[in-house]
């Protein structure tokens, strides 16, 4: 008996649901039943059902005030779900536990989304005074350690993309709200090898960050260290954290087959 090709059991509702699933990708954030109808070329009765089914997965969310639709918190959930299985979060977690033991302030990982960034995983400290982990938040790159590290590397072109609007919203009386200011501030970064976030998002809040580098020498996240300004000295971050947050990023770059 020939054996049927994998193509012979594809069900067609489901291959329609995926292809629904794939619009949503770059810049596309919401998109309607008329223009979800017009690209996968279905009627509009099949894209609301399909649209309805994703919806209660939690796969698919309606925006009530546009009545649009947009990726919902499940296809995040899959999105950290693959990334561990892909290693960095695997990578990264020892490395964390290291870096806890060695300062006892709390550590992240950190991938970048869009113009945010998002906390995959967290070691806390055991000190009463601590920074609220944030993990599954997103927060803006311009005024985060692990944000900054990620952008730095960003020609002029890409980030005139990234950040299309000149004055950037500010968080405390410490954030770069000025473009130019910024691309200043990151070629710092850049030549550093590290960012600071100095109360730029959180009065009373410090940070230092490092890149994290795949094989292919890409950015693909940031290792950071966060606290209370009054442990986060000048001095402590020279001497102390820097060094330990840089080293911790090497070591989890070398984990994903980066080498310098």
């Amino acid at each position: 008996m020939a054996k049927k090709d994998k193509s012979e059991y594809i069900i067609q509702a489901v291959d329609h649901a995926l292809d629904l699933l794939e619009q949503f990708h770059d810049d596309v954030d919401e998109l309607g039943v008329t223009e979800l109808s017009k690209r996968l070329k279905l009627h509009k009765n099949n894209v609301f059902r399909l649209l309805a089914t994703l919806e209660s997965r939690g796969y698919i969310e309606q925006n009530k005030v546009t009545e649009n639709y947009r990726l919902g918190l499940k296809t995040l959930e899959l999105g950290q779900t693959f990334i561990r299985q892909m290693g960095l979060l695997r990578q990264s977690r020892p490395v964390l536990e290291w870096l806890v033991n060695q300062c006892n302030e709390t550590a992240y990982v950190a991938i970048l989304k869009d113009q945010s960034i998002v906390y995959l995983d967290v070691v806390e400290t055991d000190l009463t005074v601590r920074v609220v982990p944030r993990v599954g938040s997103r927060l803006p790159a311009y005024c985060t350690a692990a944000g900054k590290v990620q952008i730095a590397w960003m020609n002029d072109e890409e980030l005139d993309s990234f950040f299309p609007q000149r004055e950037l919203k500010p968080f405390t009386p410490n954030t770069i709200t000025d473009r130019e200011v910024l691309r200043k501030h990151l070629r710092e970064v850049v030549e550093q090898g590290y960012a600071v976030d100095n109360e730029e998002l959180d009065i009373g809040v410090r940070c230092v960050g490092a890149p994290i580098r795949d094989y292919t020498r890409r950015i693909i996240g940031a290792v950071s260290l966060s606290g209370p300004s009054m442990r986060f000295t000048d001095e402590r971050l020279d001497k102390e954290l820097i060094p330990l947050v840089k080293k911790a990023a090497d070591e989890i770059s070398m984990k994903l087959g980066f080498h310098r």
